[in-house]
């Protein structure tokens, strides 16, 4: 698995070579730094690479953060994430950044959304609400009745209730990256992922849109494209 850290910037759009605009999400991705490297026949049991990105003032880390950046002498970064079986060979100090992708590649972005404050059944999980007319009254957007009576005498567990909606973490799953600019460290991705404008994201490979993946399906279609236009041939022939 290749990922990086990276910062979302803002969304904006470019043309490909059609001339059909594409919306894209800007994210800083690089670069990073390789913190750490973990092995399964070390001390750690697994193998894995710690990544840091955004570096910070010493003076602004905690101690117990500094101690750990300085006993593998790395520079002081606001954000530590760490990624197992990374596939590329990397060492302590070391620099990642956006070369590790390509365009045409999928990846999958994991943020934390928006926060939306408290929120009732309505507006969090799309309740329907009570009725609007018919004389009722002072139940227009709750939820009705959500105990069990008698038996088992109490709420389920899980039950849909008003609260905090958003902030929470989620994977936005198979988007393509459309231009690499390695001198920027900017990766510009098609469609929108989680999070405001200045959050921090995952960006890693996509789990089920691998390269393999894609090269496959390409050389699906095109066989299926060439089948057509064979068909397309031999059919306008036998017309003649």
């Amino acid at each position: 698995m290749i990922a990086l850290i990276g910062k979302k910037l803002g969304h904006t759009r470019v043309y490909d070579s059609k001339g059909v605009a594409v919306p894209v999400t800007v994210v800083l991705a690089g670069p990073n730094r390789v913190m750490q490297c973990k092995t399964k026949d070390g001390k750690d049991g697994y193998n894995a690479v710690q990544l840091g990105f955004d570096d910070q003032k010493e003076s602004r880390i905690t101690k117990p953060l500094n101690g750990h950046f300085k006993k593998f002498k790395a520079q002081p970064v606001k954000r530590v994430q760490e990624f197992r079986d990374f596939a590329v060979e990397v060492k302590p100090g070391d620099v990642v950044g956006v070369d590790l992708f390509q365009v045409g590649d999928f990846v999958d972005a994991i943020g934390v959304t928006k926060g939306r404050g408290f929120e009732g059944v309505v507006k969090r999980h799309g309740f329907r609400g009570g009725d609007m007319t018919h004389g009722a009254k002072g139940w227009h957007r709750r939820s009705g009745a959500i105990g069990c009576r008698l038996f088992p005498g109490h709420v389920n567990r899980g039950m849909k209730m008003p609260g905090h909606m958003g902030q929470a973490r989620r994977t936005a799953q198979n988007l393509e990256v459309i231009q690499v600019r390695k001198d920027d460290n900017v990766l510009l991705i098609k469609g929108s992922m989680p999070g405001a404008e200045g959050d921090y994201v995952v960006i890693r490979g996509a789990k089920k849109m691998t390269r393999e993946v894609v090269a496959e399906r390409a050389k699906r279609m095109a066989e299926r494209a060439k089948g057509k236009a064979k068909n397309a041939k031999e059919a306008k022939q036998t017309k003649k």
